[in-house]
C-alpha cells in the first residue's frame, strides 16, 4: 500500500527531474523506519543514471520538499536509480518494455495464481497482456498489485 503523500511528492519531483534532464519514475515513503525514509527513483532518459544525477536531484528535491512543507517530521531522503529489476508504472514504461520478461503479482489469486510470468505484450484499460511461451494471458488491471521487470539470467 502506497503512502498517501507519494502522489504529491511525485508531482513535486517531476518538474525538478525534467529540468535536470531526468524522470522521476517512482517513490516509496517508509514510515515504519525511524526516522522515516523517502526513496525517490529517477531515470536519465539519455544515458545510464549516474551518481551525479542522483546527487543533483537529491539537492534540488530536498529544497523543494522543505519549501512545500509536505513532510511534517524529520526524514531521510534517498534518490536512486531503480535499476533493471524494477516495477513498471507509467504507460511509457509499459510501451518501452514491451517484449521484456515480467512478473505480474495480483492482490488475490487469479485463475489460481498470485504471480504470473511471461513476456509483456501490452497494457490497456482493462488488463495487462503477457505472452507465456506462445499462450496469450490477460490479467485484469483491477487485480494487479505490481508488474516488475524480471532479471535477465
Amino acid at each position: 500500500m502506497s503512502h498517501p503523500l507519494v502522489p504529491q511528492i511525485l508531482e513535486l519531483a517531476a518538474p525538478i527531474a525534467q529540468e535536470l534532464g531526468l524522470e522521476a519514475v517512482g517513490a516509496v515513503f517508509q514510515t515504519n523506519k525511524r526516522p522515516p525514509v523517502l526513496r525517490v527513483d529517477i531515470r536519465n532518459c539519455q544515458t545510464d543514471t549516474s551518481l551525479k544525477d542522483c546527487e543533483l536531484m537529491s539537492r534540488a528535491l530536498e529544497e523543494a520538499l522543505d519549501r512545500a512543507e509536505l513532510l511534517p517530521e524529520a526524514y531521510i531522503l534517498e534518490v536512486s536509480s531503480p535499476g533493471i529489476s524494477r516495477q513498471l508504472a507509467s504507460d511509457r514504461e509499459f510501451i518501452s518494455f514491451k517484449g521484456f520478461p515480467v512478473t505480474v503479482h495480483t492482490t488475490e489469486p487469479y485463475q489460481g495464481q498470485s504471480a504470473w510470468q511471461g513476456n509483456l505484450t501490452k497494457r490497456d484499460e482493462a488488463a495487462v497482456h503477457l505472452n507465456q511461451k506462445g499462450k496469450a494471458i490477460k490479467i485484469p488491471r483491477d487485480l494487479i498489485a505490481k508488474v516488475q521487470l524480471d532479471q535477465e539470467t
